[in-house]
């Protein structure tokens, strides 16, 4: 092997070639001997290879020894991990090479076993074990190790690039790029291993379960030295997510696209995956502009919300807190109710549905600005009528169904990581703690408004009326602020409608004041020390107060 000093340029002389995806394979090995380089393979690859009339060099005339155990053994062996691993500028590694008959690998070209693919059908444990790659990762690892003088190649896309630097370089390839390979291939078999780590987990966690276990594909964070998407996992058994936190994590990302910049024009972003293959990460553009961060992050919690509604919603968001929410018979309803209840707030929205739009509630939303809309999909008529808008951003966002699972906060210095609040309030778990029940209708309006609330940032307050918010006061120091703010804001009356708050009222002058607006009932968590005032409060006004037992602050 020969190499230029200054630019650390590696002529590629023998290429070991054993790949599960064969895409593109055979174009790239009939280059490489172009180059005149020797190619070794295995199994599949050799024969895929040599059925294209390409000469290759099974790996088990290089080791002397067969393939064996199913193909469990084929290339953990010295004459292939000492052809890896030897540094070709030191004397010692040179002479143990001639000593042992070991010749040098100079490129490696893996991709592993399809164990993500494989699990995600539901296959059966013993079935998934067999797709755990061993040799693979050994030989990724070896060579990237050594990348000083060995190139690996883990993914098809760098065919092209590898290509064409080779041809620049009459077949070697520069330092540079050797280092960027091998600090691919090093997360590449790190988030491998992670997939592994999280599905066995899983596999434990639902042992006397009769389906095999779930698993998502790459993903965020695992424990036990690594995992991935213990988000499915733990959805499944929610009373033993806090038991399985885990005391040691790793946060595996997949860079997707550079955006615009930050929440402002001077900060840096971009989008990255869990490899999951639904939320609004995964959601396709269909049309308008790009995506900006601050799209992204209201575009999120639009669809979280709607996706907490069963019946046919919309709702439009300013700054992640919900400007309109309403029900309706169908969608043009939905979003022109939702509109109603502050439509100065919703110019220059994010907008939401549960639902196909159509084309009628495509021309309404069009009727103002709007900045993103974003629905399961779209009538081939609503999408035309959305795309005459060329800055309206359009997301198709797939199965309108709550995340699950874990989610994380970063603050300095690490992460914080909770279950997601999933719960769902239900008329049997409402508690009447004043002289004057509810009426049915109130208590469908109370259960409507407590799911909005649940969405809307603390000290939340919502009012809402036929399944409609009237007002929406959010993120304010003081609850009974909130309570002013969602009067203040109100568009339509507010008499006879009903009042959630995300957590109970610490004083009762947050209820005497949503009593100056004729409120009929109100939705609290209860558990103040103060409780029997806020009741005697409500009881003066002759206001239905429920305690729900469990709070809703968003952060």
């Amino acid at each position: 092997m020969t190499a230029d000093k200054s630019e650390g340029l590696v002529k590629i002389r023998r290429a070991l070639i054993s790949v599960s995806d064969k895409t593109g394979i055979v174009d790239f090995a009939r280059e490489l001997k172009a180059f005149g380089v020797e190619i070794i393979s295995t199994g599949g690859t050799a024969r895929t290879l040599r059925d294209a009339g390409i000469d290759v060099r099974d790996v088990s005339d290089v080791t002397g020894f067969p393939e064996m155990m199913d193909g469990r053994i084929k290339t953990l062996h010295p004459k292939i991990h000492g052809g890896l691993l030897a540094l070709r500028d030191k004397d010692e590694h040179v002479n143990a090479m001639k000593q042992h008959g070991i010749e040098p690998i100079d490129m490696v070209v893996i991709n592993l076993y399809p164990f993500e693919q494989t699990v995600m059908t539901g296959a059966p444990l013993d079935e998934a074990i067999e797709q755990i790659d061993i040799g693979g990762p050994a030989m990724i690892r070896s060579a990237a190790k050594n990348y000083q003088h060995v190139a690996v190649i883990v993914s098809n896309h760098h065919f092209p690039s590898i290509l064409d630097e080779m041809k620049n370089h009459e077949g070697a390839l520069s330092k540079t790029t050797r280092h960027k390979l091998a600090r691919e291939a090093f997360n590449r078999t790190a988030s491998y291993d992670m997939m592994i780590s999280s599905y066995l987990t899983s596999a434990i966690l639902n042992i006397g379960d009769s389906q095999a276990p779930q698993f998502g594909g790459i993903g965020t964070f695992g424990g036990g030295g690594g995992g991935v998407n213990f988000n499915r996992i733990f959805a499944k058994r929610a009373a033993d997510q806090m038991k399985s936190l885990a005391d040691h994590g790793v946060l595996m990302l997949q860079k997707k696209t550079d955006l615009r910049y930050g929440e402002n024009p001077h900060q840096q972003a971009a989008l990255y995956e869990a490899g999951w293959d639904e939320g609004v990460a995964n959601a396709p553009l269909l049309s308008g502009k790009e995506m900006s961060f601050n799209n992204y992050v209201d575009a999120d919690a639009a669809w979280q919300l709607v996706c907490g509604f069963k019946e046919l919603a919309c709702a439009i968001i300013k700054h992640t807190n919900p400007a309109g929410v309403a029900l309706g018979a169908s969608t043009e309803q939905a979003y022109r109710r939702a509109l109603a209840c502050d439509p100065v707030s919703a110019f220059g929205g994010i907008v939401a549905f549960n639902r196909t739009l159509d084309e009628a509630a495509a021309r309404a939303v069009i009727e103002i600005f709007t900045e993103v809309v974003i629905a399961p999909d779209y009538d081939e008529a609503a999408l035309e009528v959305l795309k005459t808008k060329k800055n309206l951003r359009v997301l198709r966002g797939g199965d309108a169904k709550p995340a699950e699972g874990l989610e994380y906060k970063q603050i300095s210095g690490g992460m914080l990581l909770q279950t997601r609040d999933t719960h769902r309030l239900k008329r049997d778990d409402l508690k009447v703690v004043t002289k004057r029940a509810p009426t049915e209708k109130e208590i469908d309006d109370v259960l409507f408004a407590w799911s909005v609330c649940k969405h809307t940032k603390s000290n939340a307050i919502v009012y809402a009326r036929d399944k409609q918010t009237v007002g929406v006061g959010a993120g304010q120091m003081s609850r009974v602020d909130s309570v002013k703010i969602g009067a203040m804001r109100a568009q339509l009356p507010i008499a006879g409608s009903v009042l959630a708050s995300d957590a109970f009222f610490p004083f009762r002058d947050g209820l005497d004041e949503a009593a100056k607006h004729g409120i009929a009932a109100v939705v609290q968590p209860g558990g103040s020390v103060r409780d029997q005032e806020v009741i005697d409060a409500a009881d003066e006004h002759n206001i239905a107060l429920v305690f729900t037992g469990v709070r809703h602050f968003k952060h």
